[in-house]
């Protein structure tokens, strides 16, 4: 089904590893075509829970856009940035369910990109994110230009995006660019505990979180007071809500 990626869907998880070791997971249009596909399916399929996106190997995630194949497909930037990575954010950041990111090496240009658009990134201590479109003559893409402000600030923004340096794991989580950041030896067992929470958690709650984050990202208060009523109010209706009201009373009682 997949030529580029490796799709696993068992027990309530998708897992979604990258597969061009060769080229250290670049994104050609059909890795990216069927990264998309991934996240839609992962969407639709009401037994999932939380999606992982990851790569084969240990010295890389995401070396960035293929440029060769870019190059070779004959469309223009804008044709590929609208056509291929424009619908694979959007699927990412809109799929109700949680998305983390097991970044097991180097995240690059849209590499990076592609890591900061997950919900959470869980990173070995050697990995590094490096923004260096400014090596080719190119400005940050794939949502960076989104993302990047709001996570660590316009200063820093400028700062990582103008002089492309890399970013090692412990200094991204320091400033606020990654969630999570542990020693290579720890990195499967940290990411295993994350997802058995999330296969386990309230993922109707989960999702609607998720989109209030997005909404409020380019909304102002009244509106996302707005958001969080009519989001709790059908968050109210749910059997994980009943569940959950019963068993705070069962252990109050008890």
């Amino acid at each position: 089904m997949y030529q580029n990626l490796i799709f696993d869907n068992s027990d309530g998880v998708v897992r979604i590893t990258l597969n061009r070791p060769d080229v250290f997971h670049a994104l050609s249009p059909t890795l990216i075509s069927e990264i998309t596909s991934a996240v839609r399916i992962a969407s639709n399929d009401d037994s999932v829970r939380v999606v992982l996106l990851t790569a084969t190997g240990e010295k890389a995630f995401c070396s960035g856009a293929d440029l060769k194949e870019a190059v070779a497909s004959g469309q223009s930037a804008a044709e590929i940035l609208r056509d291929y990575y424009e619908p694979m954010i959007t699927a990412i950041r809109d799929i109700p369910k949680p998305v983390l990111c097991r970044m097991n090496g180097l995240a690059v240009g849209a590499g990076c990109s592609l890591a900061l658009a997950c919900d959470m990134v869980i990173a070995a201590d050697d990995a590094y994110l490096s923004f260096a479109f400014v090596q080719i003559g190119l400005m940050p893409d794939a949502g960076a230009t989104f993302f990047l402000p709001r996570l660590i600030g316009l200063a820093r923004s400028f700062d990582l995006a103008t002089n492309a340096q890399r970013i090692y794991a412990s200094h991204a989580h320091d400033i606020g660019l990654i969630a999570r950041c542990v020693e290579r030896e720890g990195l499967d067992a940290l990411v295993e505990k994350q997802l058995q929470h999330y296969r386990h958690a309230p993922t109707k709650a989960i999702g609607a979180m998720k989109h209030a984050f997005n909404q409020s990202m380019h909304s102002n208060l009244p509106q996302m007071l707005e958001n969080e009523r009519e989001s709790q109010e059908m968050l109210f209706g749910t059997q994980d809500v009943k569940e959950g009201i019963a068993a705070f009373f069962g252990e109050k009682e008890g």
